[in-house]
């Protein structure tokens, strides 16, 4: 239970963080964000606080700090193992001490560690990092504040590591004892339009007449039931740019942070010739969490759809919109993984019929999410000649290896491109924006009240675009200066995507301060020159962002690089650490450490350890919680072995020893964070275990173009029957009686779907638009007569004023 005091556990143990104030600055495509946790311990003894908590996937951590009354103590970059060891001798010997470490499972979960707060005590701990800003469908630039750390799923076998993930403590969101304030200030070379959020904000404040400038604020009372999102606008967003930032004045020239940094912003506009003509080829593997959390309601507004459920609306549409030709499974995964088909099939009226009638029937029933094995089990089929892979891959988000599932995608990053679809709150932006990135694809998240469809046929459009390869990059610089490029080779290009380079400049130039890239590509065997020319002199007020998202760029890169079986021998490691300590960004192999010394005395005996809980949106039952404070007591580094026996104290009481259900070991999660329940019966008969979460909701009743889609053949056409009637609102008599005489009626029936999509449902068109084109191309593969005077009787009929040439005729 949850008093009025904020004590959380069923121990009623206070929580000693209070409250996150966080400060925003956005500059065009990046942001810095910095992060105030204010401390206080209330208790009678000295304690720990532990702090497992999200950030974006690719932020860069940059400065940490404590304020312990009027001293601040601003923390250093050291290789972990030897930040933890200062970390633990400094409690022990009375000093007070800050931890700050990357997860080893997720580049996006971190544990901050606050050591020997005295009773009566305040600390303040700030935490500073960088981030790029996602560009959206709508030319949005999305800035996600994570709030919501989900569980995230071991699979069983592998090891807990000792990154920070262990020790998630979570509870509901309405019961989250600290609050959360957030400004921000924005500034952008092009003016303002507008800045949305999927939580209340203060009005947008315009701090100049250009409206390049503006402040903004989160509304008081967040209730931590979402991920802070802002949506940025500006005008002449897709225009190429060009920053260079100034070296840091005290580090040595020809390191990375003595020599000045730039980064490209750059958008491939691509021959309109060869953008109309989309591949009817591919294989298309549609990849689907079935964990028991996808059966979770997709927002908290009235009316909510489950995640499956949407799912499933998405997959009609995809089916539906594939083009003939074209070969697709579908896969579902949770702790075990189901294919539609043994392989892959050619996309046929029979082969779509199947599948759909086996969509309707998926659920959210196959436990907990593990994606490894179904991705193994793909990459293990060979790819069918002259049709390229294309990997769909759908998941709330919620696993505890992301390194390992990025690593294997990056393997066989040569064999497909994948686009990933992160669902509901809480989803690991890692995950979902490593995958497509190693995966040469484009990733999308889906919060809120946001509909799936839309953003799902936008990757689709990206699929379906001729594929770009021969790329290179070539920087034409003055005599005098060099380039050592930071960012990895560009392996994909979209149109109307964004590619950021960086690179940094050595040495000088004895006059010329211009400079120009050229990328330069094949697609559909045209060659292709994009160039942006941009100064060579410093832009002012820019910080050191820059080089901390170059670091950041090439210390992944270098991680990656060392766990792929490569980096022992080249020294890998050890260039991040050394990358990661001269840059102060954050790595997997380092971490911050602060020590305040003071006059203390050595702890004697444990000290008080709190867990500070972190948001989910995921019910638990009151036995989960106690499974949950009971897990808690040891280090990071402690012995799972005592967890285990733990565990197995409890596991008959907890899992119902006495009712005759086949209990075993892996039927409970020891990482002390996994949701689990009961195995459940039927008739006496065992059915599988939904790890994650509750039961699935029932469907909603499916809307008139989900009805009006579900009714079209794999070919494009309609039929003409009482369905498609009552879609369209009529009778089927009032729908035959005004076909033109000498007309088909699958020609009658297509060219009415046609004319009520446009007629009725255009603010939807990007969902359609694939199912309108097959129509359109059916049509005219029949050589039909009289397509006018159909389009007229459609409009007659159903009181539209659709014209011919908008059909595309």
């Amino acid at each position: 239970m949850v008093n009025c005091c904020g004590l959380i556990t069923v121990k009623n143990e206070p929580v000693p963080l209070k409250s996150i104030a966080v400060e925003v600055s956005v500059q065009g495509h990046v942001a810095t964000v910095s992060s105030t946790l204010q401390y206080e311990n209330q208790e009678e003894s000295p304690l720990e606080a532990i702090f497992v908590f999200p950030l974006p996937g690719e932020a860069a951590v940059c400065r940490f700090s404590a304020k312990i009354g009027q001293t601040e103590v601003v923390a250093e970059v050291q290789e972990k193992q030897k930040a933890r060891e200062q970390y633990d001798d400094s409690l022990s010997s009375g000093q007070q001490a800050f931890l700050l470490e990357e997860s080893d499972e997720s580049p996006d979960v971190f544990k901050l560690s606050v050591g020997s707060l005295p009773p009566g005590e305040k600390a303040s701990v700030s935490l500073d990092y960088v981030t790029e800003l996602a560009v959206q469908a709508d030319d949005g630039l999305r800035l996600c504040l994570p709030a919501v750390l989900n569980p995230r799923y071991q699979p069983q076998g592998s090891d807990s590591g000792s990154g920070g993930s262990a020790l998630v403590s979570s509870v509901p969101a309405a019961s989250v004892p600290y609050s959360l304030s957030l400004s921000a200030r924005v500034s952008s070379p092009h003016p303002i339009c507008r800045v949305e959020s999927n939580c209340p904000l203060d009005p947008l404040n315009y701090l100049n007449t250009e409206k390049t400038q503006a402040t903004v604020s989160l509304a008081a009372g967040h209730q931590f039931d979402r991920d802070v999102e802002l949506l940025l606008y500006y005008q002449d967003t897709h225009q190429p740019t060009a920053i260079v930032e100034a070296a840091q004045t005290s580090a040595k020239p020809g390191s990375l942070m003595g020599d000045p940094v730039v980064m490209l912003s750059l958008y491939p506009e691509f021959p309109n010739d060869v953008m109309s003509s989309m591949t009817s080829l591919g294989e298309f593997l549609f990849v689907v969490d079935r964990s028991g959390s996808m059966s979770f309601s997709m927002h908290n507004g009235s009316g909510a759809q489950d995640r499956i459920g949407s799912a499933r609306d998405t997959l009609l549409l995809l089916l539906k919109s594939l083009p003939m030709g074209c070969y697709f499974n579908i896969i579902g995964f949770g702790s075990s993984y189901e294919s539609f088909f043994p392989k892959s099939v050619e996309y046929s009226q029979k082969t779509m019929d199947e599948a759909l009638q086996k969509v309707k029937a998926m659920r959210a029933d196959l436990g907990g999410t593990e994606i490894l094995q179904p991705l193994k089990h793909i990459y293990s089929q060979p790819c069918l000649p002259d049709q390229p892979r294309q990997l769909f891959l759908f998941t709330d988000g919620e696993v505890g290896n992301t390194k390992e599932v990025l690593d294997l995608v990056k393997a066989n990053a040569g064999s497909h491109r994948c686009f990933s679809f992160g669902i509901g709150e809480g989803a690991s932006s890692a995950l979902i924006s490593g995958v497509a990135k190693q995966g040469g694809g484009h990733a999308q998240f889906i919060t809120g009240q946001d509909r799936m469809q839309p953003k799902v046929m936008q990757s689709l459009r990206f699929a379906l675009q001729p594929a770009v390869v021969d790329i290179s990059v070539k920087w034409n610089v003055p005599k005098g200066v060099s380039v050592t490029p930071l960012s990895p080779p560009i392996r994909v290009l979209f149109q109307g995507q964004r590619a950021l380079l960086y690179a940094q400049l050595t040495g000088k130039s004895s006059g010329d301060t211009e400079g120009s890239v050229t990328v330069k590509y094949s697609l559909a065997e045209q060659p292709v020159e994009n160039q942006l020319s941009f100064s060579l002199k410093p832009t002012e007020d820019t910080g050191l962002t820059v080089h901390r998202l170059g670091a950041r760029t090439l210390i992944r890169f270098l991680e990656m690089e060392e766990r792929q079986g490569d980096g022992e021998k080249k020294g890998v490691k050890e260039k991040v650490v050394e990358l990661s300590v001269q840059s102060g960004v954050s790595s997997a192999f380092t971490a911050f450490i602060a020590v305040h010394k003071v006059d203390g005395e050595a702890v004697q005996g444990p000290m008080l350890r709190r867990q500070v809980p972190t948001p989910m949106l995921c019910q638990r039952s009151r036995t989960m919680s106690l499974l949950r404070s009971s897990a808690m007591p040891g280090r990071m580094q402690g012995s799972m072995a005592m967890h285990q026996r733990m565990y197995r104290g409890l596991k008959g009481a907890l899992l119902g020893k006495d009712s005759g259900d086949d209990v075993s070991d892996s039927d409970i999660n020891y990482r002390g964070y996994m949701g689990f329940r009961r195995p459940r019966k039927r008739n006496g008969t065992k059915v599988q275990r939904d790890s994650d979460c509750p039961a699935p909701a029932s469907d909603p009743a499916m809307d008139p173009l989900l009805q009006l889609i579900s009714l079209q053949k794999a070919s494009g056409s309609w039929v003409l029957e009482a369905a498609l009637a009552e879609v369209l609102g009529k009778t089927e008599e009032e729908v035959a009686k005004p076909k033109p005489a000498p007309v088909d009626q699958e020609v009658w029936a297509t060219v009415l779907a046609l004319v009520w999509l446009y007629g009725f449902k255009m603010e939807a068109q990007e969902e359609w638009q694939f199912l309108a084109m097959k129509a359109v191309s059916w049509i005219q593969a029949q050589k039909a007569a009289s397509v006018s005077e159909c389009v007229q009787a459609g409009n007659t009929l159903l009181g539209c004023q659709v014209q011919k040439e908008t059909l595309g005729f």
